[in-house]
């Protein structure tokens, strides 16, 4: 007689855990509020420099005419005798005025005092707003032969980004992510104090790097940690807060420039409070999921505890933490003895890859739609402060466009699919952009609408990419494929603020290649296999057959529905 088996215990799992100590209570609605803090904060890091570096309307110092350079009207009368207007009919030359006749009358300021034909170089100036102050002012930047330090500053503030995301990787790994939080959050604010005491451009541009190297890793670092403590079918609504949060946060960012015209006030009054939070944010928790691969189960139950107390819920059963940390530790070790040539796994992994030109091709692709986001998203916003009339109001909108698309994101996802989305977006932002530069760019409040559309179809482009992209690569080597297309991406970044410079060149030039490069990654798109609805791949051979598995499943939905249609 054979002895009958016990059956196998459930399998306790966080997602289980989470349910039990309550779905979405005051704790996790404590943890989500704090952590919007450096969601926040990260938001006036990565634009700040469109303000403190931005350009300012200035003209030549006419001083047969002008009172003096500080209490000198910007347009006086006589202003279109003594500069030159170029292309643009509203502003007069910058750094360039027409050669002084002599004449008797000590103040006579009209076309007989000045050679319209002969032009000279002027060292000093007038501004239209005396109270505004940026680098441009203070360092003396001014002219076309310093523009190219200028737009140095946000290029250089990309590449900070683009070290953060291994510096921010390798801390997090170490200590944990509270506690890269806390130092990226409190060291960021304390740099970017700092850079409002530059007394030179090399310390500012010291300092902006640096500041962009921590300053930037804390929205990654917060999304994490509201998302781990919220049960699955709430992550949703949780993301879509924090991308809300950070398109306020920019307007907030717009707002604070407008009231604060000088470039050092405005950076103290951005990051002080990113001081300050530092106690708020110490009460927040560690990431759970990073204490269970570090094996500190006894921390985790401590704070599911400590969650269920919060919540006005019973405590866990001893018997199923037991279990619970039975099974996690067993997992531990399984990993660990699997683990004992990672390297070579990787490496190997990578090789079968490189044998699959159809892979090749996808992740080629996905790099470039990378690329194309992240330079379009950064280029119409700092473009924003470049459109006629007033630079801070056009920031603001320009911003707030992120909204709706981060509303309405799940619903456009689940109607339209991945792939029609994605491209979809694409286009539009590529063809608003290009009609940017049809006979509709002299109708102000036309031109400005057709940058907000393409701001808000980037922007829904930008949110799907994040989804599509861990969609349709393996799952062992998923986190790779996306951190390698999000560096390429970086690229488009750190080019986006160069785009004064290309306008020197040829003034449509910036939203031209806007426009085509949106177009052509949106038809390049189409190539990508549509994954609604069909299960993520977890092998190199599933990923590269997405594009069967999709036409298969579809033909079933459609002769099902054939055999279910009447007549």
């Amino acid at each position: 007689m054979s002895k009958s088996t016990a059956p196998a215990p459930d399998r306790v799992e966080l997602d289980d855990l989470l349910e039990e100590v309550g779905h979405f209570g005051p704790f996790q609605l404590w943890q989500c509020t704090l952590l919007l803090l450096p969601v926040i904060f990260t938001a006036f890091s990565n634009l700040c420099y469109v303000f403190t570096a931005g350009d300012v309307h200035y003209r030549c110092h006419v001083p047969e005419c002008d009172p003096g350079s500080q209490t000198a009207p910007f347009a006086p009368d006589w202003i279109r005798a003594a500069v030159p207007f170029g292309g643009n009919p509203e502003h007069p030359a910058k750094c360039e005025r027409y050669q002084v006749l002599p004449s008797s009358a000590e103040l006579v300021c009209d076309e007989s005092r000045f050679n319209r034909s002969a032009l000279e170089r002027c060292s000093e100036f007038v501004y239209a707003d005396p109270t505004e102050r940026t680098i441009v002012n203070d360092f003396n930047l001014m002219c076309d032969e310093n523009l190219w330090k200028v737009t140095l500053v946000g290029t250089v503030h990309s590449i900070g980004q683009f070290v953060s995301l291994a510096l921010s990787g390798i801390i997090s790994d170490r200590f944990g992510r509270r506690w890269t939080l806390l130092l990226c959050v409190g060291i960021g604010a304390v740099l970017a104090i700092a850079r409002s005491f530059a007394a030179s451009y090399r310390a500012f541009l010291a300092l902006e790097f640096a500041e962009a190297m921590f300053g930037s890793t804390s929205y990654t670092t917060a999304f994490i940690l509201s998302l781990e403590l919220v049960e699955p079918r709430l992550r949703v609504i949780v993301k879509s807060v924090i991308l809300v949060a950070y398109a306020l946060a920019e307007a907030i960012l717009g707002l604070l420039a407008m009231t604060f015209r000088d470039w050092r006030t405005l950076s103290i009054v951005l990051f002080v409070p990113g001081v300050l939070s530092i106690p708020l944010l110490y009460t927040t928790v560690e990431s759970v999921r990073w204490l269970l691969t570090k094996d500190r189960q006894s921390d985790v139950v401590n704070i599911l505890q400590r969650v269920a107390k919060a919540n006005g819920r019973p405590p866990l059963p001893k018997s199923t933490l037991d279990e619970f940390y039975l099974q996690q530790k067993a997992k531990l070790d399984a990993e660990r003895d699997g683990d004992a040539g990672p390297n070579k796994s990787f490496l190997r992994l990578v090789s079968e890859t490189c044998q699959h030109r159809r892979l090749l091709l996808r992740i080629a692709n996905c790099a470039f739609c990378w690329f194309t986001n992240a330079m379009v998203y950064y280029g119409l916003t700092l473009n924003s402060v470049t459109l006629a009339g007033d630079k801070y109001s056009n920031f603001i909108f320009i911003t707030l466009a992120e909204i709706p698309p981060s509303l309405a994101i799940n619903f456009i996802l689940n109607r339209f699919g991945r792939r029609k989305t994605q491209c979809g977006s694409l286009l539009l932002s590529g063809v608003f952009c290009l009609l940017a530069l049809t006979a509709l760019k002299d109708i102000t409040w036309l031109n400005v609408g057709l940058f907000l559309m393409s701001k808000m179809a980037i922007s829904l482009s930008f949110s799907t990419l994040y989804i599509y992209t861990a969609e349709i690569f393996p799952t062992n080597l998923r986190q790779s494929f996306i951190s390698f297309c999000s560096m390429v991406g970086r690229f488009g970044s750190m080019l986006a603020p160069q785009m004064p410079l290309l306008q020197t060149l040829w003034a449509p030039l910036p939203m031209v290649l806007f426009g085509s490069v949106a177009v052509l990654s949106g038809v390049l798109i189409l190539e990508f296999p549509e994954t609604t609805g069909v299960t993520l791949p977890n092998t190199l051979e599933e990923a590269i057959e997405l594009h069967s598995r999709r036409s298969r499943q579809t033909s079933e939905e459609a002769e099902k529905g054939s055999y279910s249609s009447p007549g």
